[in-house]
Parts: C-alpha cells; structure tokens; sequence
C-alpha cells in the first residue's frame, strides 16, 4: 500500500491541505534480514501489533494531534486495529478487499486459502474494520461484500462509501515503435504480436486461461503469450508443457515501469481473466496505455472498465478466443481503445483526493 498512501499524501496536499504519512516503526524487524518469512514475519508483527500502537498513543498525547482539526487516515484495510488507538470521530480507513477475510471464513469464490493463525488473524482484522465509522471501499463489490459481513453484527449506523482508485503512476501509451523495440529488449520476437498478462502467480489471476485460449485459436493466430509480473511458477510449467506452448510463451519478471507502459502499448490485447479482485488496476492501466482489454465479468472489472472493455466468463478459455477474434474488426478495437481512454478520466488523483476530502468532512484551500 506504499503507493496508495504516497498518491493520497501528495493529491491532498496539492489540495492545499498538510499532510504526513505515519508508517509502523520497525526495532524488532531489524533483527531479522527477511521481513515476510518466519522469524522475520514474527518480528514483523511485533513492531506492527505491539510496539507501534505504543508509538501511536504517544503521538496522540502531543497536543497538536488531539486538535480538533487534525483527521487520520488508514490507508489500508489490514491496519483496521489501529482504529482503537485513534479518535473514531476524525479517522477513516481504505478498504481495498476482503478477499483474505473472505477467505478465511471459508468462502470458496475469494482464492484466498488462509493458514490457521491467518483466520485468526483476518477475523481481527475484520472485527475491527466494523468499528470504522467512515470508510472507503475502492469498488462498490467491495462495499456489497463488507456490508454483507456486517449483516449479522450490532454495528452502528457508519458512514461508507464507494471511492475508487485513482492512477498510482503516469500510465500513457507509447509509440508503436518504440514500444516495440522496448519489448524485443525483453526478450520477445520482433514482428509478432502476442498477448499480455500482468501481475502475480496467485491462483485467482487464472494465467492458465490464457494459454487455454491459445489452443482455442487454433491455427487463426500464431502470437505468444507474454506473462509480466511473477516469473512461471511449476504448476504454469506444467501447464505450459501439456499443451506443447513452450515456444509461444515469454516472462518478463518484474518489469519497470517503462517497460510496463511498452507492454501495454505494443501488445494486441491485455487479457485479464482473474476470478476475484477487490479493484483491478491493470485494467485501467492497460486502457490508458490504448490496449484492447478482455477481462473476466466478474465484478469488479465491469465497474473498472466502463464497459470500455469485452467481458467473459473466466471458466471458459472458449469465450475469450471468441473476444479476441472479435478485435480482428477494426471499427471494434478502435471504439474500446477510444471508450477506454474516456474511461479512465474517471480515475483521476484530483477526483480521488477531492471524494476523501469530502469523506474527512474537509474542503480544498
């Protein structure tokens, strides 16, 4: 979440408004050279849980914070504990998804296995989020899917409310050209199109699909699949073998940013076929760089794209061959590429940081 908070810290002080970010000390954390695995992970939650809610009371006891004027903000839905350390009438908190929650409480359709501490955890995590008295979910299924967790609590009437994400970066196409020359630097073939998936090897991004539709096309495309992001994990491998794709498939491990913008730009379609999100950035940030997205019709990504975009169901590689074929109309392509950057006006840092203003009860100066 460093780039959410980044990007709100900079949209409200450009509304004229100061503003800090406060981020979790870390002394135990030190002790440790890995923060996400065993001791590290221990250490982590000791510097999270016990000793930054200390530095949190310490920082309220200093006058200028107990000022009526002063707002806080969680920027994210996981930090929901810190909510009792802070003064319920001028805090708000983001909540981005529920997917881990909903995955602990043993709801199939989230993807998100959780270990048995992780349940406990995740439980807390929710308890507290039903205390916020403001909150902002970043796509209205988000906000369906929270309140349906709070429908069996005594919660008390909470002001909630849908406020989407704006860019955490400058996404803006670049050059054919260009971008293809970019991308033959990657490691992709000159003079072949190909189509893109970007992010993560979690189970719910649903990568296999692409490859799945790559055998549906038959001998009516002859491209590569490009997976940017996490590289190819074993089960991808294997999937990737059963099919005979070994040469129609490239990784670009954890691109830079301008090579994500060349990727956008020079690929033939972006092909998003995730099963759960809580907001789906890609989405937008492939339409802003003018690619064609087809993307699952699971909510949220028909809110996301302003039906900039063609929407399959993601079980059926079949249907998305079929979106894909239908691009090869040109009329079709340059209409999406042109609601898609119409789109994105949506989901700009001016509109974002403006709605949170209005959350926090604060107006531009």
């Amino acid at each position: 979440m460093k780039l959410f908070s980044e990007m709100l810290n900079k949209g409200i002080n450009n509304a004229g408004i100061e503003c800090e970010i406060w981020r979790p000390s870390v002394f135990f954390g030190h002790f440790s050279k890995s923060a996400n695995k065993g001791l590290g992970k221990w250490l982590g939650y000791l510097d999270k849980w016990i000793l930054y809610p200390v530095v949190l009371k310490m920082c309220l006891l200093k006058t200028k914070y107990n000022h009526a004027e002063i707002r806080f903000h969680i920027c994210d839905h996981s930090n929901s504990p810190y909510l009792a350390y802070l003064p319920s009438a001028r805090t708000a908190i983001t909540c981005h998804d529920v997917l881990a929650i909903r995955g602990a409480l043993g709801f199939r359709d989230a993807y998100c296995n959780a270990s048995g501490l992780g349940i406990i955890l995740q439980k807390w995590i929710l308890k507290n989020l039903l205390k916020a008295e403001k909150l902002a979910a970043v796509s209205h299924l988000t906000l369906k899917q929270l309140k349906a967790l709070s429908n069996s609590t005594d919660s008390k009437p909470t002001d909630w409310q849908v406020i989407h994400n704006a860019f955490n970066q400058e996404f803006n196409p670049i050059p054919k050209t260009i971008a293809e020359q970019k991308v033959q630097t990657l490691g992709l073939p000159a003079n072949t199109p190909f189509i893109l998936h970007l992010g993560s090897s979690l189970k719910r991004k649903n990568r296999k699909l692409l490859l799945d539709m790559v055998v549906e096309l038959g001998d009516g495309w002859n491209g590569i699949v490009c997976f940017a992001g996490d590289g190819i994990d074993a089960d991808l491998g294997e999937h990737i073998n059963k099919l005979g794709l070994q040469n129609r498939v490239k990784s670009v491990i954890k691109p830079s940013h301008e090579n994500i913008l060349a990727l956008y730009s020079a690929c033939e379609a972006f092909v998003f076929p995730s099963f759960s999100e809580g907001f789906g950035w890609p989405v937008i940030e492939a339409q802003a760089c003018g690619a064609v997205v087809i993307a699952s019709n699971i909510e949220p990504m028909p809110e996301v794209s302003g039906g900039a975009a063609l929407h399959e169901n993601p079980d059926k590689p079949a249907d998305f061959a079929r979106a894909f074929l239908f691009l090869q109309n040109g009329s079709v392509k340059h209409d999406l590429v042109s609601k898609g950057f119409e789109n994105c006006k949506r989901f700009s840092s001016k509109k974002m940081a403006d709605a949170y203003l209005s959350l926090h009860n604060l107006e531009r100066k």
